[in-house]
Formats: C-alpha cells, structure tokens, sequence
C-alpha cells in the first residue's frame, strides 16, 4: 500500500513538472486550436432559423434581410458565429476593522476565623505570614485588532468569442480563447459565460458586465513564470505542515 502511494506521487509529480518541460530551452508551444470547444461549435453549426427560399433576384437585393446582404444583422445568434468580448475593468475596493476589548477581574478570599484553626496556624506560620488574607487573585486581559483590505484592479481586454451552444431558452454560451508569445513567455486569455442575444450591439460587440457566470483569466506560461512560481515540492510542503 505504501508502494503504490509512493507511485501515485511521483506520477502526480512528473505530470506536473511535464508542463515545465516544455518550454525548456525554447519558447512555449501554441495549444492547438483543433481541440478547442470553439472548433468543434463552427464544425457543427446549428440548424438555420429558416429555410433558404429565395430566388438569385431576392438574394442579390440590398433590401433583403438576409445576414449577408449589406443591411442585415450580421450579429451572433447561432452555435459557430463569433462575437468580439470587450473587457474593461477598473474596480477598487476599501475594507477597514477594528476591535478592541479589554476585561479585569478582582477576587478575595478570607478567613478571620474557622473554630480557631487560624489561630492555631499562624502560630506555624514564619515571622510575617498570615491566614486572615486565604487567596487573592487579580486578573488583567486584554486583546485588539486591526485588519485592512485594499485591492485596485485594472485589465483591458479585446478578445473574439464563439458561440459554442444555444440554449433551449435562446441565451448563447459563448467560448474564447487567445494566445500571444513574446520571446520565451507565453500570455494566455481565455473568457467563458452566457450571453443574450439582445445584449449584442450592432458592432457585433458585448461588454463583460453582461456576460452571466462570466470566467476570465489572464495568465501566462514561460520561463518567466516559472521563476516567480515557488517550486511544487514547496508547495507541497506549504499544504501539508502545519506550521
């Protein structure tokens, strides 16, 4: 049982340090687009939102209301179409505690007289001891506290999204990803949510505060960031010990 414990975490440990391997000696390697959900929504579109019956006159008119005509709606509204996710984010928030408690306690115990017993013991007593005054305690506590939380965030984003699926109540679940390499680092933007269609403006364009269940990261991999990152044995270590 020992033995195969061993094994699990080794094998845990080679597959997470195979990520590091990568990018050893050269620069990260683009994830294949071909795997992405996006990919797999554009190779099988949905159904039309309606048959195609018009003749070559209609087709070719620019009054006509198809998606491509120079008039009509080119927004998302099907699995496959793509839509371009502006994300702009300048939040900043403040939180300040305090507290401060203090508490002190005083107690005395005496025995003047018990059937003579302290007489007869302070007779045993040394030179300057007494059993009038039995037990006196005092007690003193004290505790405070000060805690403060400030963060001030700030990304802007432009990143094109697919509509991966369509719900059965008409919201779009949209899927982006992008990803640029500079030199040995590699940054990488991946957005995910669920959007209305009457939430896309005319530009063919939504704003991130309208996206539901949003999921943005913007992150990276590279020899950069593998040195800002604490190694996984320490990490492992930082779980497990206590202190």
């Amino acid at each position: 049982m020992f033995l195969r414990n061993c094994t699990a975490i080794a094998g845990i440990l080679v597959f997470s340090a195979c990520a590091r391997f990568d990018h050893i000696g050269k620069a990260p390697t683009f994830s294949s687009p071909r795997t992405t959900s996006e990919h797999n929504a554009m190779m099988s579109p949905g159904l039309p939102l309606r048959s195609d019956a018009e003749g070559p006159s209609e087709r070719a008119s620019l009054w006509s209301g198809a998606r491509q005509s120079l008039l009509g709606d080119r927004r998302a509204i099907q699995q496959g179409d793509i839509l371009t996710v502006v994300i702009e984010i300048d939040e900043e928030a403040e939180i300040s505690n305090a507290t401060d408690r203090s508490r002190s306690g005083s107690d005395s115990l005496s025995v003047p007289g018990l059937f003579g017993i302290p007489q007869r013991l302070d007779q045993r007593l040394p030179d300057g001891a007494s059993s009038e005054e039995a037990v006196s305690i005092n007690s003193t506590s004290s505790s405070s506290g000060d805690g403060s939380v400030r963060r001030n965030e700030k990304l802007t984003l432009r990143v094109a999204a697919t509509v991966i699926d369509v719900l059965p109540n008409g919201v779009l679940s949209i899927s982006g990803s992008q990803e640029l390499r500079v030199n040995f680092e590699m940054r990488e933007l991946l957005v995910s949510g669920y959007v209305r269609p009457e939430d896309i403006s005319r530009q063919n364009e939504i704003t991130y505060d309208k996206i539901a269940t949003a999921r943005v990261s913007y992150g990276g991999r590279g020899q950069i960031t593998d040195v800002q990152q604490p190694r996984i044995g320490q990490q492992v270590l930082d779980a497990v010990l206590p202190f």
